[in-house]
């Protein structure tokens, strides 16, 4: 589909910077040389972690700028228009991430109860990246036209409602057999965070201009990736003390690494508590057996509060860089624009790469073979985002 209206220098080249980034932790994870930093471990934010916040960020930023340009232009906001592509999108997410396991699908329709197929396909396959931005952004559309601050109110309703979720069931849901992915399907709850969070740095750039919009979008973000880290504060309550230790001799605690009480602790933890704080963003806590594994540790397979807190206000300041970068100094890399440019497409063509590239590799390859499969990997995807910037066809829904 053709696409003639400028751009936004800013958005595409963020863009293009996170789908590096996802081409980066998607690629180098299946090899036992990747960096714990690089992984998704979901015991901590690690660089893995930030990627998908920001694409939930873009979205939530997309979304503000093209209903408000809608509205401005005609007077009306295309609802069922929204409805649509929305539609789509989760369309295309069922579609694609089902035919990455055709063939284990059919098994499983064949040989299993349909329902219990389509509760295991919500859980993991079917509730990624497209997905997850396909709910949220049907979640974001009632407030999409709201003030910021009935905005940031619906933000932190949403997260509030994913914790007493997760208490009645779907913590411990998610981390049941098979494990779930992204948070689940109920993670559009606090992905809401970073896509509305997307949504005010559009208006903070409407209002106040590139320039001292960076400084806004810098303050912000880093007040909010404060707030996510003090979010985490309760995760050390769950450490593994000679205390807690004695209460699971005498039955109180579950035995394995996630706590009986993972989302509300129980009062002998807090009576226990010491003040410590827990570990800076990025840096890894203790391992299962010094601390269990609970709600308040920033985890993307939960989806918990914390990460996604972090996490959004994280985007808010890479944002303001790029802002800062591009819209001011006209810096941008070609690399950043081509992914940035079709983000679709080049989400969908680093799958295609892969399924060429990994045969050639083992989990055991050494960092040279790794790396140079990796650069193949993203020449694959850039040239062919590349050819397809040139006809000017962007892949949209």
């Amino acid at each position: 589909m053709a696409e003639d209206r400028p751009r936004l220098l800013s958005l595409d080249q963020f863009r293009g910077y996170t789908i590096l980034g996802m081409l980066l932790v998607n690629f180098l994870g299946d090899y036992r040389i990747c960096p714990r930093w690089l992984r998704h471990t979901n015991d901590y934010c690690s660089y893995a972690d930030t990627i998908m916040p920001q694409f939930l960020f873009a979205a939530g930023f997309a979304l503000r700028l093209s209903v408000l340009r809608r509205w401005q232009r005609d007077g009306v906001v295309p609802w069922w228009r929204l409805l649509r592509r929305i539609g789509g999108l989760a369309v295309v997410a069922v579609l694609w991430y089902s035919l990455q396991d055709a063939a284990g699908l059919w098994e499983q329709f064949r040989t299993r109860p349909l329902s219990e197929v389509f509760l295991q396909q919500c859980k993991r396959q079917w509730f990624q990246t497209l997905m997850h931005i396909a709910a949220t952004s049907l979640w974001l559309l009632p407030v999409i036209l709201s003030s910021v601050r009935l905005r940031l109110c619906w933000a932190a309703g949403s997260g509030l409602l994913h914790v007493v979720l997760s208490w009645w069931f779907n913590f411990e849901w998610v981390h049941a057999a098979p494990r779930g992915i992204d948070g689940g399907p109920l993670g559009f709850l606090t992905w809401a965070i970073p896509a509305i969070l997307g949504t005010v740095a559009y208006d903070m750039l409407l209002v106040a201009g590139a320039q001292r919009g960076v400084v806004r979008l810098s303050v912000a973000g880093v007040g909010v990736m404060l707030l996510g880290w003090l979010l985490s504060v309760p995760t050390v309550l769950y450490d593994v003390s000679a205390g807690v230790l004695g209460q699971a001799s005498a039955g109180q605690e579950v035995s394995g690494p996630y706590a009986a009480d993972p989302v509300f602790p129980r009062a002998e933890r807090w009576r226990m508590w010491a003040g410590g704080l827990p570990e800076p963003p990025l840096v890894p806590p203790p391992g299962p057996d010094q601390r269990q594994l609970n709600y308040w540790m920033m985890s993307q397979r939960a989806g918990s509060l914390s990460y996604t807190t972090f996490a959004g206000g994280l985007s808010l300041l890479v944002f303001g860089g790029f802002v800062g970068a591009c819209d001011l100094r006209g810096w941008q890399l070609r690399l950043f624009g081509t992914l940035g440019a079709n983000s679709l497409a080049a989400y969908v063509l680093h799958d295609v790469a892969a399924w060429l590239v990994t045969p050639w590799l083992t989990r055991e390859s050494g960092l040279g073979a790794v790396v140079l499969g990796w650069l193949v990997f993203v020449g694959l995807v850039f040239g062919c985002c590349g050819l397809l910037q040139r006809k000017r066809w962007y892949l949209r829904v």
